[in-house]
């Protein structure tokens, strides 16, 4: 499964979008805008912008927040495969290649998640 993940015009000069970066996925239950807002979180840099969820925005071949928050828990990740511009493409990452995420102690997952016990994607 293919995101597009919209980053946030104003990073204060920061360049977190790196290919095979890790990305956070928090759902946003209570967001005034978008009760289906996924947003994403990158080591070192917080929040850094949101899932597409705008038909405007979703790059083709690509799933909405919509279509992914039913299939993700509270809490996911996904690696990003793609960068132009603001405008990402990242692959949720299966359960086999989450598992060797963590595996790595030295990667992100580590750091962006207290309990990885609670993440899991649903349906698989």
């Amino acid at each position: 499964m293919y995101i597009t993940v919209i980053a946030f015009d104003d990073l204060h000069g920061q360049k977190p979008l790196v290919l095979n970066g890790i990305v956070k996925l928090v759902k946003e239950p209570e967001n005034k805008y978008d009760d289906e807002a996924i947003a994403c979180e990158m080591r070192y840099f917080g929040k850094i912008g949101y899932v597409s969820n705008s038909i405007q925005t979703v790059i083709r071949g690509t799933m909405s927040a919509g279509r992914l928050y039913d299939k993700i828990s509270d809490e996911y990740f996904a690696k990003i495969q793609f960068i132009k511009g603001k405008n990402v493409i990242a692959k949720v990452l299966s359960i086999e290649e989450l598992t060797e995420e963590i595996k790595d102690e030295e990667s992100d997952v580590h750091y962006l998640c207290e309990d990885l016990s609670k993440v899991e994607l649903k349906g698989e």
